[in-house]
């Protein structure tokens, strides 16, 4: 029974829960192309990778039917990634979805060949949610990658010269594109908005 992907809404990221569940190696890891990779010729059908996709990106399909229907849907999905995001920028995060850890900070953001940005935070840097601004908001109409990375040393402030957080750091095939630092507040959202297509504009 064969596995579909709707990378529109997947983050494509190597640590993907599907490829953990999916014991017999049907979804996997390409190294070479830098994605997930299905192989259908090992797929059991025991649904174990749906479950652990909590955007709904990874679908089974039962038959040949189930199978053209769900892929025709996959076409016409006009949501992207970032349509997703409901955490807020410098407040709290709320889905352990979209964090990751400084370790993974490299194979998650630096070297993901899709446009990524990563904001970096800890403790004493969140905000109230009342007043900070929406994720989506900040990345409406652009294809982008969001990762929040809670900071457990000043490993990557230092690397990375960072003097306030939170902030977000831009990358795109190991380049950094920008930042921008300092907790933003909703009145602040159309500034933070032009300087995020300035500094997207240059993937």
């Amino acid at each position: 029974m064969p596995v579909l992907i709707n990378f529109k809404i997947c983050d494509n990221a190597k640590e993907c829960g599907g490829i953990t569940a999916c014991k017999s190696g049907a979804i996997y890891w390409d190294k070479e192309k830098k994605t997930i990779a299905i192989d259908n010729s090992k797929c059991t059908g025991c649904g174990e990778c749906v479950k652990e996709c909590p955007v709904g990106a990874i679908r089974l399909a039962k038959t040949d039917e189930e199978y053209e229907r769900i892929k025709k849907e996959i076409e016409e999905d006009p949501r992207k990634t970032s349509d997703l995001f409901v955490d807020r920028y410098g407040a709290q995060p709320i889905h352990d979805y979209y964090l990751t850890t400084s370790e993974n900070f490299d194979s998650e953001v630096v070297q993901s060949n899709k446009l990524t940005v990563a904001e970096l935070f800890n403790d004493d840097s969140i905000q109230c949610l009342l007043d900070s601004i929406p994720i989506k908001d900040l990345f409406e109409g652009i294809d982008i990658k969001y990762k929040k990375v809670e900071l457990k040393d000043n490993s990557l402030l230092e690397k990375y010269e960072i003097k306030e957080l939170p902030s977000l750091l831009f990358f795109k095939d190991g380049k950094l594109l920008g930042r921008i630092e300092g907790y933003k507040e909703t009145k602040d959202k159309e500034a933070v908005k032009q300087e995020i297509k300035e500094i997207t504009s240059k993937s």
